[in-house]
């Protein structure tokens, strides 16, 4: 099966997916649309749509045998893939990234960090030497990382997005908590760790307030 052009929204859907289906793999060697959604408080249809648009491999009354259907997904968001990536700012977040290896498992690998301070440059953050700044141009064109992470603070996260954009990079992770302006042809997918704080707290309140 050809896979489909899949909406953004379902592209965050299939790894949580993916990860369930390999927690479950040993004891449910089949599974339905159903009981994945059950599983994962999902809807029904919205799940059996998702995987059909990823997957050929689903049986009538039968649903997927769970093997096939980790590598239907793994396929479809590459997990087999390398994918280059350079961080830029190895603060506290930067190095938590650093030392994280479950991303290896969807084919990210961070190749090289960053960071402006002279003080961090040359320190070691997880596996990895902290380079300049002034490296980030050969780095990128050595390694063809056109993925950047940036976890500086919001008052350097522009200059940091402008120096990715202009060594080639066109996809962008930002954890910093601020808008960035890029070129239409450069996607940047933010990671805002204030908003969902937000929401939990408002739900805490809300609960609070309800007792």
């Amino acid at each position: 099966m050809k896979a489909k052009n899949v909406s953004i929204q379902t592209l965050r859907r299939l790894p949580l997916y993916l990860h369930y289906l390999k927690s479950v793999k040993s004891e449910t060697p089949t599974i339905s649309a159903t009981m994945l959604a059950e599983a994962l408080g999902a809807g029904d249809v919205q799940v059996r749509k998702d995987l059909g648009s990823v997957s050929g491999n689903g049986r009538p009354k039968k649903g997927y045998v769970t093997e096939e259907l980790i590598v239907d997904l793994e396929d479809y968001l590459g997990c087999n893939d390398r994918t280059p990536a350079v961080l830029i700012g190895a603060g506290n977040l930067g190095r938590a990234l650093l030392s994280y290896n479950g991303f290896s498992d969807y084919g990210l690998e961070i190749v090289a960090a960053f960071d402006a301070s002279d003080a961090v440059a040359g320190t070691k953050a997880g596996d990895k030497t902290v380079l300049p700044m002034s490296k980030l141009k050969k780095v990128c064109e050595d390694s063809g990382a056109k993925l950047g992470i940036i976890t500086v603070p919001a008052a350097g996260a522009q200059d940091a997005c402008d120096k990715l954009v202009s060594c080639g990079v066109t996809a962008i992770w930002n954890f910093a908590p601020t808008v960035l302006k890029v070129p239409p042809e450069v996607l940047v997918e933010n990671e805002n760790l204030a908003s969902s704080l937000a929401v939990l707290s408002k739900h805490l309140s809300e609960n609070g307030a309800a007792r």
